[in-house]
């Protein structure tokens, strides 16, 4: 019973999800409803012309027969009957035609509002999402749940809905004309609607595996695809196509499941139609012979019988799709509902300009409530300093530098930048002047002075230049072919690792931060490209509170103050001689890097 009342729920929630796209084209919407009663009422119409051109055309060739039979008369009406009923289907065809197209229209618009909404909102959520979420399950969402949407809205929806008015019209006019015959067709309906329902609610299930074991297979490519250099050197070819057997019979089975639960609906309607349809005709027949129905009527009762299971069939034979598109838009809704972790308040007020103070009041944050991360930190960091982080892995150091540039919310505590909270900045406007250059450097796909003026669109010429000349780069990039409008992407082989952390510099170097974070940018690269790197990081750190994080001591040697971390606490701080000399933590790590290189 909660079972079923939970996927209700989920029903309606995906239902009012899709509406609050598909009400901006309510005027669209009216338009079809209107289409939709004209078709219908050419649809039902069309029986009773079929019968009344049966009757005249029995009538006319009656009249042919007998000796002074008004031949032109008969002719006259069967040819008006025959007229009437090409005009039926005639206007049928072109309101249908007309309400597609229409749909067509809002499911391009509503779907196209939709994927640009939700990559909006994955620019809002914290990085808290995507460490807690697979890649593939969000590229699903905007590829096939998405075009389950789309499919819907464009087919399968006008599809039910004028179906459901056909049934409807369809039944009136058989209690109209003939209550007997409208009741032997009509007393199937409780079979159809007990069996489908049974059926229905077997195929949501697969369906809803489906689109998650989808969502899995997604991930497991993506990941396998980006780690191939990985598998090749490994050899692990064969036990990755394994794991992609496993994930893709997974896969295989809900939709097998799923497929076969929403195609015995189908069969089984147009069984229960055939049956039906020969019931009218026996019944009707005596009726016929008995003279309480003419021929024609016999006629129309046998395509409103017909007619009458169509639309059940047809809506049957769109569950499959319109299941797909619910149990896609209710993941959709959900990445939706996700929390925006760092929240701007109401108040908050950009800034232009930062001089660089920097402090830590008692901060504590963890990224689950239950493995607190960083413990009661406290330090303050002048402005124009440069202070390293140094630690083991997983220390805390990099997280120290997640809280300041609001990646995250701190648990506990506060941070302060010239004596506010970083809570009354704007969002936008604080992490514009802090820079930051990751272990990981990320190129995007386009030339290469469209990656050093990534943070400022607006930069001149000369401006990008002075930045990959202050990053050492300028020199390479002229030897190019096609110098800075040379084409890259991530996985180019154009840039070396170091050129590309060249690369991460400039762009940092050409928005101008007042606070920069260079988060291990030099753990990736060989002897000679640090020694570029560290040059261009010192020209980047002159006049500027900057945060460093480093495993290679000797990047942070003249760093103005070193805190060392250990378990998310603070265990030393000092300069580098100062630590050195206490012989504790810092003193341990620095002798065992340098000590085998003699020193």
């Amino acid at each position: 019973m909660f079972k079923n009342k939970q996927v209700w729920q989920e029903m309606a929630h995906s239902i009012q999800f899709l509406w609050t796209y598909v009400r901006r084209y309510r005027w669209y919407l009216i338009f079809v409803a209107i289409l939709i009663i004209g078709s219908t009422y050419f649809q039902v119409i069309a029986p009773l012309l079929l019968g009344d051109s049966i009757d005249t055309l029995g009538a006319y060739i009656g009249a042919s027969m007998q000796p002074h039979g008004d031949i032109d008369t008969a002719k006259t009406e069967f040819l008006y009957s025959l007229l009437w009923l090409a005009l039926a289907f005639g206007l049928s065809t072109l309101t249908m035609l007309v309400q597609n197209i229409l749909m067509s229209k809002v499911a391009g618009q509503s779907t196209n509002q939709m994927r640009t909404e939700l990559f909006e909102k994955l620019t809002r959520v914290s990085l808290r999402f995507f460490d807690e979420t697979n890649d593939g399950e969000v590229q699903s969402k905007f590829t096939n749940d998405i075009d389950n949407i789309s499919m819907m809205m464009s087919q399968s929806l006008i599809q039910v809905i004028s179906n459901l008015a056909l049934l409807v019209g369809i039944v009136i006019m058989m209690l109209r004309e003939n209550v007997t015959l409208a009741l032997v067709t009509i007393i199937m309906t409780p079979i159809v609607v007990i069996f489908s329902s049974f059926v229905i609610r077997k195929a949501k299930s697969s369906v809803d595996q489906q689109q998650s074991c989808l969502g899995e297979l997604n991930g497991y490519i993506d990941e396998q695809i980006a780690g191939q250099k990985v598998i090749i050197s490994y050899g692990l070819e064969e036990e990755t196509v394994r794991g992609f057997q496993q994930y893709n019979n997974n896969l295989k089975k809900n939709a097998i499941r799923g497929q076969i639960f929403s195609g015995i609906l189908l069969p089984l309607i147009q069984g229960i139609s055939l049956i039906n349809t020969a019931i009218i005709i026996f019944w009707g027949s005596q009726l016929a012979i008995d003279g309480v129905i003419t021929l024609g009527l016999l006629v129309a009762f046998v395509q409103y019988s017909q007619r009458f299971f169509q639309p059940l069939s047809q809506i049957a034979s769109q569950y499959n799709s319109i299941q797909l598109a619910l149990t896609g838009a209710y993941r959709v809704s959900q990445l939706f509902e996700q929390p925006d972790d760092v929240i701007q308040t109401q108040d908050a007020k950009p800034v232009s300009h930062l001089a660089g103070e920097v402090e830590f009041h008692d901060v504590s944050f963890g990224y689950t409530a239950t493995k607190p991360v960083l413990h009661h930190l406290d330090f303050k960091v002048p402005k124009g300093a440069m202070v390293a982080l140094v630690g083991a892995t997983g220390s805390g150091k990099t997280t120290v530098m997640n809280i300041l540039n609001r990646f995250y919310d701190v648990d506990k505590g506060e941070i302060l930048i010239d004596g506010q909270n970083i809570k009354s900045f704007t969002l936008a406007s604080l992490r514009k002047q802090i820079g930051i250059v990751l272990q990981e450097s990320t190129v995007f796909s386009g030339t290469i002075a469209d990656n050093i003026r990534y943070g400022k669109k607006d930069a001149t010429q000369a401006e990008m230049i002075a930045a990959a000349k202050a990053a050492d780069l300028h020199d390479f990039i002229e030897s190019l072919e096609f110098g800075y409008d040379t084409y890259i992407t991530n996985n180019t082989s154009v840039l070396s690792t170091g050129q590309k952390q060249l690369l991460s510099i400039a762009r940092t170097m050409i928005t101008n931060p007042d606070i920069l974070v260079l988060d291990e940018a030099t753990s990736n690269v060989d002897t000679v490209t640090e020694a570029k790197i560290q040059k261009a990081m010192d020209e980047v750190i002159q006049g500027r509170t900057s945060f460093v994080i480093a495993h290679r001591l000797k990047t942070i040697l003249r760093a103005d103050h070193i805190i060392v971390l250990d378990a998310g606490c603070i265990v030393e701080e000092g300069t580098h001689q100062q630590l050195v000399a206490k012989n504790g933590l810092y003193a341990e790590f620095y002798h065992n890097q340098f000590v085998q290189v003699g020193e």
